[in-house]
């Protein structure tokens, strides 16, 4: 039992190690390439995974969670922040001008109640 779950253990290793490397931006990649990194890790599995970890893997920066770039949620993309300010600022902005357009309607339907015959042509 212990043999398997060591076994279960190193496989574990290998394929977060694997895949680690194959998330991590190649410009993060430390020491080697990153095909060189895989190419270590799929003939030395065990062994190519460990040294990955310890030398090949970008430092303070934790395994990507999604894919770079690449916001999880559109309340986290700034460029979908900035476009819904944007939207909001130009509805306000419509809504004002709509009011103000009201305005002078009702300003005009006054003036030609008060003075009938200020829009007639002058002969």
């Amino acid at each position: 039992m212990p043999r398997v779950l060591a076994a279960i253990a190193l496989i574990a290793l290998f394929v977060y190690g694997l895949v680690d490397c194959i998330r991590t931006d190649h410009r993060d990649v430390r020491a080697i390439s990153k095909t060189a990194w895989i190419v270590v890790m799929v003939v030395l599995p065990v062994l190519g995974a460990v040294m990955w970890l310890i030398f090949g893997r970008p430092r303070g920066l934790q395994a990507p969670a999604s894919y770079p770039g690449h916001p999880t949620a559109p309340d986290d993309d700034p460029m979908f922040l900035r476009n819904l300010e944007t939207r909001r600022r130009q509805q306000a902005e419509t809504e004002r001008l709509r009011r103000i357009r009201g305005e002078i309607e009702a300003r005009e339907r006054k003036l030609r109640r008060e003075n009938p015959d200020s829009d007639k042509p002058s002969s």
